[in-house]
């Protein structure tokens, strides 16, 4: 880690302080001397004002220091290593109090805690030689006190749990429990700094579950030294970065790693799979798959090309045109080869339902109760999603295709060089009503958080271009009902894409969007489902 000296030094005399602390702890719980407990408990003072050296320099190193000379990662590290130190010392003092409301201190001198601590002390000790030495391994090994811990404590809670229901004085075993706990707690501690130090390392935020799985990942390509690059983090709490070769002289990418929760990875290979047997061609190829207790990761092909985002806002009208014609070929191609007579329903206002709460939170104004102006009903949110709902139990796709299920512009990639359409982010792939991706497609490009006029053309353009196809393809197979459909689709993504947009007006007029068009459906006679037509254009302008 490059740090300035104020803030090495400062970082330096915390570490021993808290190792000071620790080890004073160690011994109150095998003598329960008052002198040593009031020791710990005068400290307090000593590792917040160190802590706020280091806070302070990392603050002054930024303010005042040279562009070249100065290392981020090193200086949030620093910080955040800071910070997890002052809370081990806060966990000493916690467990001080704790040891004033034993009777005695038999309870304790059985038990473990003070062997716990001594790992703790061992961890320490390794963080000065982890900040100063590039040794990832050594980084690992303080990490992997924690899981050691979890262990121990683990058999201690078993053991207090059984001697609890017998014991005389039960108060004194349930505190040694708690105290044994706080301990354990500093395991936790130990593993954040062992991933800081890992962070500023490799020049990017890296937990130590993550590193293990990407040095597997490594190992599958073949790669011993690489570059790994943060693309994005998925709102499901993945994370994707790009692989390429430390050596190579080419741009680019050889794959993409994702680690994230074991069952959406799992998810999603398994719906790779299935593309790769229905539609051969359109998903990227899976290199690898591991798994790390409830995480896992994935190792994939890296594919050619622009997403359809980055079409739209950064190519050239000509571009555009290929990529929206390339793009309607090919789902008119997976349509026609995935058909079948199965009827579905894809139910719209049930998964608008579903994630109505996390909108209201984003935007509460939305969550308006029946009003009335005059003679004039103006019906509350929840009570127009009703009767949309009961519009929609009526309804359903004549018949099912397989379909991305997360339709968005940033999962269509677009090689213009040869010609190809693929997706990727597949977890949510499966037979559906084929209005669930077309709805998703529209309102992905006017959410589009863009001003000028030309590209905001555009996005209309690609809205409507794939509307158009997806009606003409609806008349020609006899989907009397795919207008109504897609209306409640549109309503369903309209709301719900609120919850990831802060921009007021933005947001406002996508709701009020919704609202017409909930209102439009709400007056839908069954008899009239099939004439139901919507101004598209007009939504979209």
């Amino acid at each position: 880690m490059q740090l300035p000296k104020s803030v090495q030094d400062n970082l330096y005399f915390l570490l021993a302080e808290t190792q000071s602390q620790v080890n004073n702890l160690q011994v109150l719980l095998e003598t329960a001397s008052a002198t040593v407990g009031q020791r710990i408990s005068d400290r307090q003072g000593y590792t917040y004002n160190l802590k706020m050296r280091v806070h302070d320099g990392c603050i002054d190193a930024l303010r005042y220091g040279k562009k070249g000379d100065l290392n981020i990662f090193s200086l949030r590290a620093a910080e955040a290593i800071a910070s997890d130190l002052e809370r081990i010392t806060d966990i000493c003092h916690d467990c001080v109090k704790m040891m004033a409301n034993l009777s005695s201190n038999d309870a304790l001198k059985k038990r473990e805690s003070a062997a716990l601590l001594s790992e703790i002390d061992r961890g320490i000790t390794m963080i000065e030689e982890a900040i100063d030495q590039d040794d990832t391994k050594l980084v690992l090994k303080i990490g992997d006190i924690e899981r050691k811990l979890d262990r121990v404590y683990e058999t201690m809670f078993k053991s207090h749990v059984k001697e609890m229901r017998k014991a005389k004085r039960p108060e004194d075993t349930m505190t040694s429990l708690f105290i044994a706990q706080r301990i354990e707690e500093m395991g936790d501690v130990l593993l954040s700094i062992s991933e800081s130090i890992m962070s500023a390392k490799l020049g990017q935020p890296m937990h130590i579950d993550r590193f293990r799985s990407l040095k597997s990942a490594l190992s599958d390509l073949g790669l011993i030294d690489a570059e790994v690059e943060t693309i994005a983090e998925t709102k499901s709490g993945s994370a994707i970065a790009g692989i390429s070769a430390a050596d190579d002289e080419q741009d680019g990418y050889i794959a993409i790693f994702k680690d994230g929760k074991k069952h959406k990875l799992k998810e999603e290979r398994e719906s790779v799979e299935s593309w790769h047997e229905i539609f051969p061609g359109l998903a990227p190829q899976i290199l690898s798959y591991n798994k790390q207790g409830k995480n896992a990761s994935l190792l994939i092909e890296h594919l050619p090309g622009q997403t359809f985002e980055q079409v739209l806002i950064e190519g050239n009208q000509d571009s555009l045109d290929k990529a929206i014609k390339k793009l309607a070929k090919t789902l008119k191609a997976v349509w026609g080869e995935t058909r079948n007579k199965k009827k579905v329903a894809a139910e719209h206002m049930g998964q608008l339902q579903k994630r109505l709460k996390n909108v209201i939170e984003v935007h509460p104004e939305f969550n308006r109760d029946d009003q009335r102006m005059g003679t004039l009903k103006i019906p509350s949110l929840d009570h127009l999603i009703e009767q949309a709902a009961e519009v929609e139990k009526r309804l359903e796709a004549p018949f099912s295709v397989y379909i991305h299920g997360d339709f968005n512009l940033d999962n269509i990639i677009f090689d213009e060089d040869n010609k190809k359409i693929r997706f990727i982010d597949l977890h949510r792939s499966c037979y559906q009503d084929y209005t669930q991706d077309i709805s998703v497609f529209m309102v992905s490009n006017y959410r589009l958080q863009v001003l000028d006029t030309q590209t905001r053309k555009r996005i209309k353009q690609s809205a409507l271009s794939l509307y158009t196809f997806a009606k003409d393809y609806a008349d020609k197979n006899k989907d009397t009902t795919f207008e109504l459909r897609l209306a409640l689709g549109l309503a369903r993504s309209f709301i719900t894409s609120t919850r990831f947009i802060l921009d007021k007006q933005l947001a406002n007029d996508m709701f009020l969007r919704a609202v017409y068009i909930l209102e439009r459906i709400s007056k839908c006679k069954a008899k009239k489902d099939k004439d139901f037509r919507l101004p598209v254009e007009e939504l979209f302008s």
